[in-house]
Protein backbone atom coordinates (compact mmCIF):
# COMPACT_ATOMS: atom_id res chain seq x y z
CA UNK A 1 0.00 0.00 0.00
CA UNK A 2 2.85 2.33 0.81
CA UNK A 3 4.31 1.86 -2.65
CA UNK A 4 0.98 2.82 -4.26
CA UNK A 5 0.69 5.95 -2.10
CA UNK A 6 4.16 7.13 -3.02
CA UNK A 7 3.59 6.51 -6.73
CA UNK A 8 0.53 8.76 -6.90
CA UNK A 9 2.32 12.04 -6.07
CA UNK A 10 4.99 11.25 -8.65
CA UNK A 11 2.28 10.80 -11.29
CA UNK A 12 0.66 14.09 -10.33
CA UNK A 13 3.96 15.89 -10.65
CA UNK A 14 4.56 14.44 -14.09
CA UNK A 15 1.11 15.59 -15.15
CA UNK A 16 1.90 19.20 -14.14
CA UNK A 17 5.24 19.47 -15.91
CA UNK A 18 3.83 20.13 -19.43
CA UNK A 19 1.62 22.88 -18.01
CA UNK A 20 4.61 24.73 -16.59
CA UNK A 21 6.70 24.47 -19.75
CA UNK A 22 3.92 25.31 -22.24
CA UNK A 23 4.34 29.11 -21.96
CA UNK A 24 6.83 30.57 -24.50
CA UNK A 25 9.97 32.15 -23.12
CA UNK A 26 10.21 35.95 -22.81
CA UNK A 27 12.66 36.09 -25.71
CA UNK A 28 10.02 34.60 -28.00
CA UNK A 29 7.49 37.27 -26.94
CA UNK A 30 10.05 39.94 -27.75
CA UNK A 31 10.61 38.43 -31.18
CA UNK A 32 6.87 38.41 -31.90
CA UNK A 33 6.55 42.07 -30.90
CA UNK A 34 9.53 43.01 -33.07
CA UNK A 35 8.03 41.24 -36.08
CA UNK A 36 4.69 42.93 -35.45
CA UNK A 37 6.26 46.40 -35.35
CA UNK A 38 8.26 45.55 -38.47
CA UNK A 39 5.04 44.62 -40.28
CA UNK A 40 3.44 47.93 -39.26
CA UNK A 41 6.50 49.80 -40.53
CA UNK A 42 6.18 48.09 -43.92
CA UNK A 43 2.46 48.99 -44.11
CA UNK A 44 3.32 52.59 -43.19
CA UNK A 45 5.90 52.72 -45.97
CA UNK A 46 3.47 51.32 -48.57
CA UNK A 47 0.75 53.78 -47.56
CA UNK A 48 3.14 56.70 -47.99
CA UNK A 49 4.14 55.47 -51.43
CA UNK A 50 0.45 55.21 -52.33
CA UNK A 51 -0.15 58.73 -50.97
CA UNK A 52 2.67 60.07 -53.14
CA UNK A 53 1.23 58.41 -56.24
CA UNK A 54 -2.33 59.69 -55.68
CA UNK A 55 -1.16 63.23 -54.87
CA UNK A 56 1.08 63.48 -57.94
CA UNK A 57 -1.55 62.08 -60.31
CA UNK A 58 -4.18 64.41 -58.81
CA UNK A 59 -1.98 67.47 -59.39
CA UNK A 60 -1.12 66.42 -62.95
CA UNK A 61 -4.77 65.81 -63.84
CA UNK A 62 -5.84 69.17 -62.40
CA UNK A 63 -3.04 71.15 -64.07
CA UNK A 64 -3.80 69.60 -67.47
CA UNK A 65 -7.53 70.40 -67.27
CA UNK A 66 -7.36 73.28 -69.75
CA UNK A 67 -10.00 73.37 -72.51
CA UNK A 68 -10.91 76.04 -75.08
CA UNK A 69 -14.38 76.43 -76.54
CA UNK A 70 -16.07 78.80 -79.01
CA UNK A 71 -18.91 80.51 -77.12
CA UNK A 72 -21.65 82.35 -79.07
CA UNK A 73 -22.53 85.65 -77.38
CA UNK A 74 -24.75 87.17 -80.08
CA UNK A 75 -26.07 86.23 -83.51
CA UNK A 76 -23.03 85.88 -85.73
CA UNK A 77 -20.59 86.69 -82.88
CA UNK A 78 -18.49 83.92 -81.33
CA UNK A 79 -15.67 84.37 -78.84
CA UNK A 80 -13.03 81.92 -77.71
CA UNK A 81 -13.01 81.18 -73.98
CA UNK A 82 -10.57 78.94 -72.13
CA UNK A 83 -11.35 77.13 -68.88
CA UNK A 84 -8.35 76.21 -66.73
CA UNK A 85 -7.59 75.55 -63.08
CA UNK A 86 -5.84 78.91 -62.53
CA UNK A 87 -9.15 80.72 -63.08
CA UNK A 88 -10.35 79.55 -59.64
CA UNK A 89 -8.49 80.36 -56.39
CA UNK A 90 -9.89 77.14 -54.91
CA UNK A 91 -8.21 75.08 -57.61
CA UNK A 92 -4.94 76.98 -57.18
CA UNK A 93 -5.04 76.17 -53.46
CA UNK A 94 -5.90 72.58 -54.37
CA UNK A 95 -2.81 72.23 -56.55
CA UNK A 96 -0.62 73.83 -53.88
CA UNK A 97 -1.99 71.58 -51.11
CA UNK A 98 -1.63 68.37 -53.11
CA UNK A 99 1.89 69.39 -54.19
CA UNK A 100 2.82 69.79 -50.52
CA UNK A 101 1.25 66.39 -49.82
CA UNK A 102 3.32 64.79 -52.60
CA UNK A 103 6.54 66.33 -51.31
CA UNK A 104 5.72 65.40 -47.73
CA UNK A 105 4.88 61.80 -48.63
CA UNK A 106 8.15 61.53 -50.57
CA UNK A 107 10.23 62.72 -47.62
CA UNK A 108 8.41 60.68 -45.00
CA UNK A 109 8.36 57.67 -47.33
CA UNK A 110 12.16 57.72 -47.49
CA UNK A 111 12.30 58.07 -43.70
CA UNK A 112 9.89 55.15 -43.34
CA UNK A 113 11.99 53.00 -45.69
CA UNK A 114 15.08 53.73 -43.61
CA UNK A 115 13.12 52.84 -40.47
CA UNK A 116 12.09 49.48 -41.97
CA UNK A 117 15.76 48.61 -42.41
CA UNK A 118 16.40 49.17 -38.71
CA UNK A 119 15.64 46.51 -36.06
CA UNK A 120 12.22 46.98 -34.51
CA UNK A 121 10.85 49.27 -37.24
CA UNK A 122 9.77 52.85 -36.51
CA UNK A 123 10.67 54.25 -33.10
CA UNK A 124 8.12 55.77 -30.74
CA UNK A 125 9.62 59.24 -31.24
CA UNK A 126 9.33 58.94 -35.03
CA UNK A 127 5.74 57.73 -34.75
CA UNK A 128 4.88 60.70 -32.54
CA UNK A 129 6.24 63.09 -35.18
CA UNK A 130 4.32 61.22 -37.88
CA UNK A 131 1.06 61.60 -35.94
CA UNK A 132 1.49 65.37 -35.61
CA UNK A 133 2.56 65.98 -39.23
CA UNK A 134 0.09 63.53 -40.77
CA UNK A 135 -2.79 65.15 -38.87
CA UNK A 136 -1.70 68.61 -40.03
CA UNK A 137 -1.45 67.51 -43.64
CA UNK A 138 -4.79 65.70 -43.40
CA UNK A 139 -6.46 68.99 -42.46
CA UNK A 140 -4.78 70.81 -45.37
CA UNK A 141 -5.67 68.19 -47.99
CA UNK A 142 -9.22 67.74 -46.68
CA UNK A 143 -9.80 71.51 -46.78
CA UNK A 144 -8.50 71.69 -50.35
CA UNK A 145 -10.69 68.77 -51.36
CA UNK A 146 -13.79 70.36 -49.82
CA UNK A 147 -13.17 73.78 -51.36
CA UNK A 148 -12.51 72.35 -54.81
CA UNK A 149 -15.49 70.06 -54.52
CA UNK A 150 -17.76 73.04 -53.78
CA UNK A 151 -16.50 74.99 -56.79
CA UNK A 152 -16.71 71.88 -58.95
CA UNK A 153 -20.31 71.26 -57.93
CA UNK A 154 -21.25 74.78 -59.00
CA UNK A 155 -19.56 74.19 -62.34
CA UNK A 156 -21.42 70.91 -62.68
CA UNK A 157 -24.90 71.96 -61.51
CA UNK A 158 -24.79 75.75 -61.29
CA UNK A 159 -26.72 77.82 -58.72
CA UNK A 160 -29.89 79.52 -59.89
CA UNK A 161 -30.27 81.51 -56.64
CA UNK A 162 -26.86 83.16 -57.12
CA UNK A 163 -27.22 83.20 -60.92
CA UNK A 164 -24.08 81.12 -61.36
CA UNK A 165 -24.35 79.19 -64.58
CA UNK A 166 -23.02 75.67 -64.93
CA UNK A 167 -20.17 75.16 -67.38
CA UNK A 168 -19.83 71.39 -67.56
CA UNK A 169 -22.41 71.19 -70.32
CA UNK A 170 -19.85 72.98 -72.53
CA UNK A 171 -16.46 72.18 -71.00
CA UNK A 172 -16.92 68.44 -70.64
CA UNK A 173 -13.22 67.51 -70.79
CA UNK A 174 -12.32 70.20 -68.26
CA UNK A 175 -14.99 68.95 -65.87
CA UNK A 176 -13.92 65.34 -66.28
CA UNK A 177 -10.40 66.33 -65.28
CA UNK A 178 -11.35 68.17 -62.12
CA UNK A 179 -13.80 65.44 -61.06
CA UNK A 180 -11.06 62.80 -61.38
CA UNK A 181 -8.59 65.04 -59.57
CA UNK A 182 -10.95 65.69 -56.65
CA UNK A 183 -11.68 61.96 -56.37
CA UNK A 184 -7.95 61.22 -56.15
CA UNK A 185 -7.60 63.94 -53.53
CA UNK A 186 -10.35 62.31 -51.49
CA UNK A 187 -8.46 59.01 -51.68
CA UNK A 188 -5.32 60.82 -50.53
CA UNK A 189 -7.23 62.24 -47.55
CA UNK A 190 -8.45 58.77 -46.57
CA UNK A 191 -4.89 57.45 -46.89
CA UNK A 192 -3.66 60.16 -44.53
CA UNK A 193 -6.41 59.29 -42.07
CA UNK A 194 -5.35 55.62 -42.13
CA UNK A 195 -1.74 56.69 -41.58
CA UNK A 196 -2.77 58.68 -38.51
CA UNK A 197 -4.70 55.71 -37.13
CA UNK A 198 -1.79 53.35 -37.79
CA UNK A 199 0.72 55.65 -36.10
CA UNK A 200 -1.53 56.08 -33.04
CA UNK A 201 -2.04 52.30 -32.81
CA UNK A 202 1.68 51.49 -33.04
CA UNK A 203 2.54 54.31 -30.63
CA UNK A 204 0.03 53.01 -28.08
CA UNK A 205 1.51 49.51 -28.40
CA UNK A 206 5.03 50.83 -27.84
CA UNK A 207 3.90 52.81 -24.76
CA UNK A 208 2.02 49.82 -23.32
CA UNK A 209 5.08 47.62 -23.74
CA UNK A 210 7.16 49.84 -21.45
Amino acid sequence: MASNETAAPHAAVSMEVPLKTSAPPPAEHGGLRARSFKKHAVVDMLLRVFLFATAVVSVVVMVTSEETKQIPVAPGIVISRTAKFSNSPAYVYFVAALSVAALYSLITGVVSILAVMKPGGNSAKLKFHFVILDSLLLGIVAAATGASGGVGYIGLKGNSHSRWNKICDRYDTYCTHFKASILLSLIASITLLVLVWLSVYVLSKKIARR
